[in-house]
């Protein structure tokens, strides 16, 4: 990939950094090499076995790694004609995790929560807001834990509104966000905040929760989540939003740097498609546990006790 000299205090030999069209494989290299280049100071006088219990919105999780809002992946059926978002449903339910749901019809979602796991759909920001609005109320009917919106999907490759699947988005106003989060009572999340004015303006249109992404690289030149993850601490400090994260989380350690920064769970996206599209949910399960190990392993190592007490000091930038 051809690199180009800048300016930027990006870590990374002599301030170098890839060339990116917001493409995903180049998101992908950014996120790694940010994650990479945080490292871990050690803290093993009084450590202890960490435990992993995390509580989302009053609901107690066995860890706080989480499924992705994973859209149209059911277009790909696996052996038997088992479907992908029902099996790594299956998988948050065994594991006991919370699941989210992208972009799917109501019917397809409905099945995706009589799988039985807690579950947040996130839903497009149609440009047809009554769309929205019903997709809201079908979620709370159909018992989820949690709703949403994409408000980092607005943006076509074109630069004009996206369409998705023949439908047109639109803009996701201050006063539109305010009134979505109020349709409902099931928590409201803004997904792909990557700045501390998203975040500052989900809190205030009701939000109870913005998952600090980029869509794995919807914008080009993207920050790697984990680096806005800080600021976003800050600023929502005290306010009762929760705070998630994804894009590049690919092992228990990647999840430890993300818990460490300031997210109160994390999702694992495109790391678990080669064992969801493989092995199905069993594929999904053993990749979570092994994430689970390295991060408790992780936790020992730095005195970690809990998922309530991580400490953003043990982290240092390469």
């Amino acid at each position: 990939m051809e690199e180009k000299k800048t300016t930027s205090p990006w870590p990374g030999p002599a301030g170098l950094i890839p060339v990116t069209s917001g493409a995903a494989d180049d998101a992908n290299l950014i996120n790694r090499r940010y994650l990479d280049s945080l490292l871990v100071e050690m803290r093993v006088i009084d450590a202890v076995e960490p435990c992993l219990d995390t509580v989302i919105y009053g609901h107690k999780f066995a860890s706080p790694i989480m499924m992705p809002a994973f859209s149209h992946l059911n277009k790909v059926p696996l052996e038997g004609g088992r479907k992908p978002m029902r099996e790594y449903a299956q998988a948050a339910r065994k594991l006991n995790v919370l699941n989210w749901v992208g972009t799917e019809p109501d019917d397809e979602f409905a099945a995706i929560v009589a799988v039985g796991a807690p579950t947040v759909r996130i839903i497009k920001p149609w440009a047809d807001h009554d769309l929205v609005l019903e997709s809201i109320a079908f979620a709370q009917t159909q018992g989820a834990l949690a709703v949403g919106i994409d408000i980092d999907h607005i943006v076509g490759n074109d630069g004009h509104y996206d369409v998705v699947d023949g439908m047109p988005l639109g803009p996701v106003s201050l006063q539109l966000l305010h009134d979505y989060a109020a349709a409902t009572s099931l928590p409201f999340i803004a997904k792909g905040v990557l700045s501390v004015d998203d975040a500052l303006k989900a809190r205030d249109a009701g939000c109870r929760g913005v998952l600090v992404s980029h869509h794995h690289g919807r914008v080009p030149y993207g920050l790697p989540p984990t680096r806005v993850l800080p600021a976003v601490k800050q600023a929502l400090e005290g306010s009762g939003v929760a705070i998630f994260c994804d894009c590049g989380i690919d092992s228990g350690y990647d999840a430890y740097k993300a818990l460490a920064l300031g997210a109160d769970a994390v999702a694992v996206g495109r790391g678990m498609l080669p064992q969801l599209l493989k092995q199905g949910a069993a594929g999904v399960v053993e990749k979570v546990k092994q994430m689970n190990v390295q991060l408790k392993r992780m936790m020992m190592y730095t005195g970690i006790a809990g998922t309530g007490s991580f400490d953003s000091s043990v982290i240092h930038h390469m």
